[in-house]
């Protein structure tokens, strides 16, 4: 009974978890942002001149 215990013990245990998980999701992050790094380039330029856009009327 006791490996029994200590196998469920190991099967639940979910310390490191947090860490696994935030390292896959930093990895779908920097892949996503180097699929649509041109798509994502021409949004911010496109904001940052609308900006200055609004900014130079007043």
């Amino acid at each position: 009974m006791l490996k029994l215990k200590n196998f469920r013990d190991l099967i639940f245990e979910e310390e490191g978890m947090g860490t696994v998980e935030i390292i896959l999701i930093i990895v779908v992050l920097v892949g996503l942002v180097l699929i649509f790094k041109d798509r994502i380039t021409e949004i911010v330029n496109s904001i940052f001149s609308k900006i200055t856009t609004q900014t130079n009327k007043f």
